[in-house]
């Protein structure tokens, strides 16, 4: 794979924290960056919650829930009404 070079700018204290810290792991501080990002593109892409949301049916179902709220039209129940 074909890497790219990336410039940050970063505090001073946390540089050397990071570089401490990649040091201890026995690894380089481009590989505690890759890393990082790879953990934020795996919880991303494996989202439960952009799943749910690309459902139609939930979609309209929720927007539809929220405009009662926003309107008043949601009639409310007691906690006895709804378990009992």
């Amino acid at each position: 794979m074909y890497k790219s070079r990336l410039n940050l700018t970063v505090d001073s204290d946390l540089l050397d924290f990071i570089k401490e810290y990649a040091e201890t792991q026995r690894t380089t501080v481009s590989e505690l960056f890759t890393q990082f990002a790879l953990r934020l593109k795996r919880s991303k892409e494996n989202d439960p919650t952009e799943t749910i949301l690309a459902d139609p049916d939930f979609t309209a179902s929720l927007m539809e829930s929220m405009e009662r709220v926003r309107s008043g039209s949601m009639g409310w129940k007691s906690y006895d009404e709804v378990f009992k």
